[in-house]
């Protein structure tokens, strides 16, 4: 019996405007993922309803605004259907898709399309190359929860996290290497920054961390940068407790101070562009160097719509897909 396989990337998603209005349940639905916040209910929410969505949304809509396209829109959602569309060119005999776990296309509404359309084995791609239970895991949390409704599920490979795939690590270190040949400036000091998890978690075993330190040492083993003048870091910190060390605005704050005037951050836990990569990091901890003494910093892109990229999803994909394609 002939197969019809499709490939589908599953990213968080974005709200759809960004207003108060859309940031509301979009901001409901992420905090109220069990993955993310594994504070007991009874807890959190009382303090979610009553304190959090009163005031967060208006606070993130400013945010957004910031960073929202006049014609692209969301840079997640652009740089997403983008990736998308070139993987498809570049695998013009297989369906490509992508579903956003919050947000619009939504990923329940892709899978039944692609049911329907009679594809019945998916090669899915989360796009977080290391993994945590807070983003990957949630991932396919949000697609088994949409195959529990279907009568006809389609076969599933799942890819693997890929933090130390050769493909990916060449294709960061080349958007790297291109970024830091467009600066006018030699960096005093290079930061690796990742988005964060609690530390408790980690406790709890999310390999998250080693997945992180493992990716550090192959962007290294490509890049070279000099002992002493280059930091690993962690971002987008929320709530009182302690996540992982050490955070970036305190590295960046302490180098400022202590001369660094020009820092470059990598940010290799993302694959597109989104909030945290151009206003957290190019705004936010930006002026935070500034206020402590620096001069310069700039956030590299991500990995985006970039042909190094969508080759090596391509080669990540065709390695988990043995037999299918």
């Amino acid at each position: 019996m002939r197969s019809n396989p499709g490939v589908l990337l599953v990213q968080l998603g974005t709200p759809d405007a960004p207003t108060k209005q859309a940031l509301k349940p979009y901001l409901r639905t992420f905090l109220s993922d069990r993955r993310v916040i594994e504070v007991p209910r009874i807890i959190w929410w009382p303090l979610l309803h009553l304190q959090i969505l009163r005031t967060r949304p208006k606070e993130s809509a400013k945010k957004y605004a910031r960073v929202w396209h006049p014609e692209d829109g969301s840079p997640l959602l652009h740089n997403t259907r983008m990736q998308a569309k070139l993987l498809q060119e570049a695998m013009p005999n297989i369906p490509v898709r992508f579903g956003m776990q919050i947000g619009s296309p939504a990923l329940g509404d892709v899978v039944r399309q692609m049911i329907a359309e009679g594809i019945d084995r998916i090669v899915v791609l989360p796009m977080y190359p290391q993994y945590s239970a807070t983003t990957t895991a949630s991932a396919t949390d949000a697609l088994f929860s949409v195959l529990l409704k279907e009568r006809k599920v389609p076969a599933l490979r799942i890819v693997p996290p890929y933090y130390e795939h050769p493909a990916y690590l060449d294709a960061m270190a080349s958007v790297i290497r291109s970024e830091l040949e467009k600066l006018p400036w030699e960096p005093d000091h290079f930061l690796y920054s990742f988005h964060g998890i609690p530390q408790s978690y980690a406790k709890k075993g999310d390999p998250y961390p080693t997945h992180v330190s493992r990716t550090v040492v192959g962007l290294q083993e490509r890049l070279q940068w000099p002992r002493g003048r280059w930091t690993r870091t962690f971002q987008s910190r929320f709530g009182r407790t302690p996540w992982l060390k050490p955070y970036t605005d305190d590295v960046l704050a302490s180098l400022a101070k202590k001369g660094a005037k020009r820092v470059f951050v990598a940010l290799p836990g993302f694959t597109s562009d989104c909030l945290e990569t151009i206003d957290e990091i190019g705004h936010e901890s930006k002026e935070v160097f500034l206020h402590a003494g620096g001069e310069e910093l700039h956030a590299c892109q991500c990995l985006n719509a970039n042909t190094v990229w969508i080759d090596a999803m391509k080669r990540i994909i065709h390695d988990e897909s043995q037999g299918w394609f």
